[in-house]
């Protein structure tokens, strides 16, 4: 059944994929630069509409993997179609807000919906895309979801110019309505109709899964939370809680996770370094601005132009990055991405003391290709062998640990930048201060970088070590 589902073009699957993927990468950055004109027209502060941001983040972690669940149980098309009903009529419920707690709930619900976009496309595309060619759809799924998370922002300063803030979500109700009708005529149907019995959605692990992200999620939305609760408590309330998420699924007949996808060593190890390079990507995008504002001098457009370098490498490489883990094999692509990974965010700490902006341009045109081949490559390694029945839960394991290093790399990594600033007010700190916190910042990135690269050699010297050898 699969062979003659993949017989079919890829191409239109591939574009109504990419487009989902865009869908629900915009709606996490779209709303960033909309918040200071939210906070004048609702008279809110800053903390009251963080929440803008943080509903929709929040949203999506805690629901990405039962979003790949339930893809799994009901089918993959059908539930990609109710996801982008669900996220356009949130994108109207938005567009139309009369209050800021209107909005946020908007937000939320958008936030289940993008779950949906974000956890099927990858297992769809492992469906319905020769193997010979997975490796490209994966470039291309992550250039999409890379580009729309950084070009949200300029997106939606220029909605925000032409109009006001409610032009940037009736965009995205108009952009995921396009989406729908192209999902609708290039997917092609769920072949099997099953019947699900409500003990295979697993109920409990879901709740207690609910808790942990939702704890996690607050205690890294950096001050935008009113909830009496330390970021410590909160972090001890997430390990407690996985803790009682392990024992829970280790005794349900049909678990959410089941342990033994996450006692596989590549799949383990493939979450792992999605999460690290994930929160890497992120500080290149909360850090670098201040270092191009405050050391550099750059002014606001000046600072657009100078980070859109990233979005266009990113739209120029991922494909190609598809190409070449297709032809070198996910393995040895994974081992070149992170090598050049960690030599560009050597070169983003470095060279912009000596050469200026040259310095930063150049390193984003180094860093990125690495970003999209390493994305490329693991996306492929974690889905080539999983089992059809699996597929959407890994989809939705691979979008949780994306999200949950975009949060840490938001929260951690920037608050390492103004730690070693010394100071919390960055806008006036010592020029060479910053400059020195931004060279400190991104050599400790490069760190990650390596230790991403040593759970991948490792990873693979183990899986080479238990393969059987065809001689015996």
């Amino acid at each position: 059944m699969t062979d003659a589902i993949q017989a079919q073009n890829p191409t239109p699957i591939l574009i109504a994929l990419a487009a989902a993927t865009l869908t629900a990468s915009l709606g996490i950055s779209i709303a960033a630069v909309l918040l200071p004109t939210l906070a004048h027209s609702f008279s809110a502060t800053v903390s009251e509409v963080q929440w803008v941001m943080l509903a929709y983040l929040t949203s999506v972690t805690i629901a990405v993997v039962s979003a790949g669940r339930l893809g799994d149980l009901f089918g993959h098309r059908r539930l990609l179609v109710l996801g982008l009903i669900v996220f356009i009529a949130a994108s109207v419920l938005s567009a139309t807000a009369p209050s800021l707690s209107l909005l946020i709930a908007g937000r939320a619900l958008q936030g289940l919906g993008g779950a949906i976009l974000i956890a099927l496309p990858m297992s769809i595309a492992r469906d319905l895309v020769p193997t010979e060619r997975l490796g490209t759809a994966m470039g291309l799924l992550g250039t999409t979801s890379a580009a729309g998370t950084a070009l949200g922002p300029s997106l939606g300063g220029v909605l925000l110019a032409m109009g006001n803030w409610r032009m940037a979500f009736w965009f995205l109700a108009g952009f995921a309505s396009v989406t729908l009708c192209l999902s609708v005529a290039s997917i092609t149907r769920d072949c099997e109709r099953r019947t699900v019995s409500f003990r295979e959605l697993d109920f409990p692990g879901t709740f207690v899964l609910v808790i942990a992200l939702s704890a996690y999620a607050v205690a890294t939305s950096g001050g935008a939370s009113s909830i009496p609760l330390s970021p410590g408590a909160l972090i001890f309330t997430v390990l407690i809680a996985i803790v009682v998420f392990g024992m829970v699924e280790a005794r349900v007949a049909s678990p959410l996770v089941p342990m033994k996808l996450l006692r596989d060593q590549r799949t383990s190890i493939g979450l792992l370094m999605n999460l690290l390079v994930s929160a890497i990507m992120m500080s290149t995008l909360v850090v670098g601005p201040f270092y191009l504002a405050f050391s550099l001098g750059l002014n606001d457009a000046a600072i657009g132009l100078v980070m859109a370098v990233g979005p266009l490498v990113a739209a120029l490489f991922g494909v190609p990055a598809g190409w070449v883990t297709d032809r070198v094999g996910a393995d040895r692509a994974m081992i070149i991405g992170l090598v050049q990974t960690t030599f560009g965010l050597l070169c983003l700490a470095y060279l912009p003391r000596y050469f200026g902006v040259g310095g930063y341009l150049i390193s984003l045109i180094m860093l990125t290709p690495g970003f999209q081949l390493f994305l490329a490559a693991n996306n492929t390694a974690v889905l080539i062998h999983a089992a059809r029945e699996q597929r959407g839960r890994l989809s939705g394991l691979l979008g949780l640990s994306r999200n949950l290093g975009l949060m840490t790399g938001a929260s951690a990594i920037s608050t390492l930048f103004v730690a070693i600033v010394g100071t919390g007010d960055t806008a006036n700190a010592p020029v060479v201060d910053i400059a020195h916190a931004f060279s400190m910042t991104f050599t400790a990135t490069a760190c990650l970088a390596l230790i991403a690269m040593g759970l991948a050699i490792f990873g693979q010297v183990r899986h080479a070590r238990e393969a059987p050898n065809p001689a015996e």
